[in-house]
């Protein structure tokens, strides 16, 4: 007999979603993360699209999820998941703390992405010192300061707006031109203290010991331009954070899980959710969509199987 009916490996909103219909379903559940719950919106300083919630704290919300999943009594574990393995109606999870191992009926991937890197020279070297990923982690030592934010997209310029703030002044830099939400774009562009280089490539972080800026080249005119700034927030993209599940057979070739409608894969008992898995637009309440679907699937398995 399995240890539980449901295992959600991943813990932010699409887990969370999951362990809220799971639990709804009188499934067993248990919710695994090696981080605190609620994933990227932790460190997301307004979210002001999710239906019904207008201007809320990335760290409210997600802290608004949590106790849902604990008034339902989902358990929760901290634990860092090394791999899952398909035993036919069991599935074992394995994880790196102790060697622990749990198994379940059925299993839920939602690991979400992690920030993807530019490769521009010394950024390796700047990491954590000089290049952040996470305004809302890092900012507040930006009071006054110049910071260049690298992206166009959502979180760029949401980010952008929430440093622009209190910094000294914010350059925005990308490759092409803003890709974000219009009345977000057009926000952030009515900040005084805000300056855009679009069509622009990063060739180097400059400094010794501390940063002292970032070197720019035009993409139309071949120019180079130094912007001198004390802290650099990198928003590129995401590749996803799936490299425990290579063996199971879920993945695509670009590491995503491979989900239908249903968010079910290619291994039965096995669901994919959030930003994980294979889709079009990645937000806090499409990865919501997919745990609660997800969660139904499994339900709907367990009773097909005769689990339930």
């Amino acid at each position: 007999m399995a240890d539980y009916d449901l295992i959600i490996i991943g813990s932010g909103p699409a887990g969370m979603t999951a362990a809220i219909y799971g639990a709804r379903a009188n499934l067993s559940v248990l919710l695994l993360d090696r981080l605190a719950p609620g994933g990227k919106v932790i460190n997301t300083s307004e979210i002001q699209n999710y239906t019904g919630m207008g201007t809320v704290e990335g760290a409210d919300l997600a802290i608004r999820m949590f106790q849902h999943t604990q008034e339902l009594n989902a358990e929760f574990d901290y634990r860092t998941v090394l791999k899952v393995l398909d035993d036919g109606t069991e599935k074992t999870v394995v994880c790196e703390e102790e060697n622990r191992t749990y198994t379940a009926n059925t299993v839920i991937l939602c690991t979400g992405t992690v920030p993807r890197l530019l490769g521009a020279a010394k950024e390796e070297h700047f990491s954590g010192n000089g290049i952040s990923w996470c305004a809302v982690c890092d900012g507040a030592g930006c009071r006054d300061k110049d910071v260049v934010v690298i992206g166009g997209g959502n979180s760029a310029v949401e980010e952008a707006i929430y440093l622009a703030g209190f910094a000294k002044s914010v350059t925005v830099v990308v490759r092409s031109e803003l890709s974000a939400d219009p009345m977000a774009c057009d926000k952030l562009l009515g900040r005084k203290n805000v300056r855009l280089f679009a069509g622009h490539d990063v060739l180097e972080f400059c400094g010794e010991e501390r940063l002292e800026g970032v070197r720019l080249k035009s993409k139309d005119t071949g120019e180079e331009i130094f912007v001198s700034c004390g802290q650099v927030f990198e928003y590129i993209g995401q590749i996803p954070a799936t490299g425990c599940f290579a063996e199971l057979g879920v993945l695509n070739e670009r590491g995503y899980v491979k989900v239908n409608e249903q968010m079910e894969t290619a291994v039965p008992g096995v669901f994919g959710a959030g930003d994980c898995v294979t889709k079009n637009l990645r937000q806090v309440i499409t990865a919501c969509s997919d745990g609660a679907i997800a969660a139904q699937s499994a339900a709907k398995y367990m009773r097909k199987m005769g689990l339930l």
